[in-house]
């Protein structure tokens, strides 16, 4: 059985997948995304779908952007 890399759980149907080049083992969606997706730098909340993009910054919605300044921003569905 695989452990998970955040809660440690030891879980015969745990997954890996691979981020730039390193592997990480999950028992879940939900350790998996406190791992791996961006953090929203308005809000602080994770970013679990397609952000928006203002320059190199990803935010989890519209609201937050334009709250951060976001003026040129790129949906990235």
């Amino acid at each position: 059985m695989a452990k998970c890399e955040i809660c440690e759980n030891e879980y015969d149907k745990a997954f890996e997948i691979i981020a730039g080049g390193k592997s990480h083992i999950f028992d879940s969606f939900e350790c998996a995304i406190h791992a791996l997706a961006p953090t929203c730098p308005h809000c602080q909340c994770r970013i679990v779908g397609h952000g928006v993009e203002q320059g190199d910054q990803i935010f989890c919605c519209v609201h937050c952007a334009r709250a951060d300044g976001g003026t040129e921003l790129k949906d990235r569905a």
